[in-house]
């Protein structure tokens, strides 16, 4: 932290007033109830764009124009909405790459963002494929290159969040959550704030890359990664985001489970209302992993985006479902015998309810494969319930946590 980066941050945080106020900060009763603490959100959610990404592309563009005119960067997701956002405020050309298949939702916000200042291009099926394309126009056309996160105007621009959290709040909290990806926001907050509080840095496990960059002493590729939580999801950690968190403990970085992260997207939409992508759950969750640090604490969650498709609720709601134990899928060897059925549906307990029967195949001449889900009201219903069908004579094969199998099966 040096005493510079906060006053650069400072003024460019004013600088953002004249575009779009401060994000709330406000204060969650369930959440502060549950944990024994004093637990707000800072909700980059309700941003113009529904994420933070517009801060660091505000303050990254500002600095160059209007010596400069035209802006390229590559992104399935956040932050080319919010590139295309400022493009459009500031009346400038963006031209913004994007895979081939990204989602038709997320092209038409990026365009509905960046209106006639904003040009999308699909090129390439994978990432990157794109961010080659998007780099190799941006040298032959004398662009700016806008990167997500590696970038000291951007890590800056999104230390405006940390400026707003400790103005909002009146002083600096005890303890703050942070999702990392590439590390930009996590990389602007912990230059501002430095040793003031305490810090929890949130990974989706199948994307550690602030954590392998530890370990490494560099960042690394991780490589293949799941990129359920998009917003997050992020191979390698930016070099430059890398020697702003080097110093941070090993300790104080923590990876969750993808389906656990859905747990909270749901509880969030169904109790408070809350709409957030998985990265924007991220902190939240992370809250029952330092519950002991917590306890009488003032605690900031980042809720860092709220840019969730819908057509997404029913696997979220499904993995939530799978993770709390409340959902089971298994392939049942059936008896080819009349009655086999019946046998069968007499093991289930008054609170297993099927919501998946597929007859597959015969398995051999006297049995046939079944595929069955069943949900629950509690976990522990499924152990009395699978002894029964043991004790039943038959046989199955639980393949719920089977990822390879349940691609195909469920």
């Amino acid at each position: 932290m040096t005493e510079n980066f906060q006053a650069m941050a400072t003024l460019a945080t004013a600088k953002m007033r004249q575009v779009f106020p401060p994000t709330p900060l406000l204060r969650n009763e369930l959440l502060s109830e549950r944990f024994g603490a004093d637990i707000w959100l800072k909700r980059e959610d309700l941003s113009p764009v529904r994420s933070y990404k517009l801060r660091g592309a505000f303050n990254a563009m500002r600095k160059v124009i209007p010596e400069q005119q035209l802006f390229v960067c590559a992104s399935a997701g956040n932050h080319a909405q919010g590139v295309a956002f400022m493009c459009r405020h500031f009346g400038v050309r963006g031209v913004i790459f994007m895979p081939v298949t990204t989602p038709e939702q997320k092209i038409l916000k990026t365009r509905m963002f960046g209106g006639d200042a904003v040009e999308v291009r699909l090129v390439g099926d994978y990432f990157d494929k794109t961010l080659v394309a998007a780099q190799t126009f941006c040298e032959a056309e004398k662009a700016h290159f806008l990167s997500p996160f590696d970038d000291e105007d951007v890590i800056e621009g999104q230390a405006s969040v940390a400026v707003e959290i400790e103005q909002e709040l009146g002083r600096v909290p005890d303890h703050i959550i942070l999702p990392v990806g590439g590390g930009g926001l996590s990389a602007g907050t912990y230059s501002f704030f430095g040793d003031q509080c305490r810090y929890t840095f949130v990974e989706p496990k199948g994307a550690k890359s602030l954590a392998a960059a530890l370990d490494e002493g560099a960042p690394i590729d991780v490589s293949p990664i799941n990129s359920f939580v998009d917003g997050a999801a992020v191979a390698k950690l930016g070099a430059r985001t890398y020697a702003r968190l080097k110093a941070i403990s090993r300790d104080d970085v923590i990876n969750l489970p993808e389906d656990r992260i859905c747990v909270t997207i749901v509880e969030m939409l169904n109790v408070e209302g809350i709409v957030l992508e998985p990265a924007g759950a991220m902190a939240i969750e992370a809250l029952s992993e330092v519950a002991d640090q917590i306890r009488g604490k003032t605690v900031v969650c980042v809720t860092s985006g709220g840019n969730f498709d819908f057509e997404r609720l029913p696997e979220v709601k499904e993995r939530a479902q799978r993770y709390a134990g409340l959902k089971k899928y298994f392939i049942l060897r059936l008896p080819q015998r009349p009655g086999a059925l019946r046998d069968f549906l007499e093991t289930l307990g008054p609170q297993d309810n099927i919501t998946r029967f597929e007859y597959m195949k015969k398995s051999a001449r006297n049995f046939g494969s079944v595929l069955i889900g069943i949900e629950t009201d509690k976990p522990e219903n499924f152990p009395a319930m699978f002894q029964r069908i043991t004790d039943g004579g038959f046989t199955y094969t639980d393949i719920t946590n089977d990822e390879t199998l349940a691609q195909f099966v469920i």
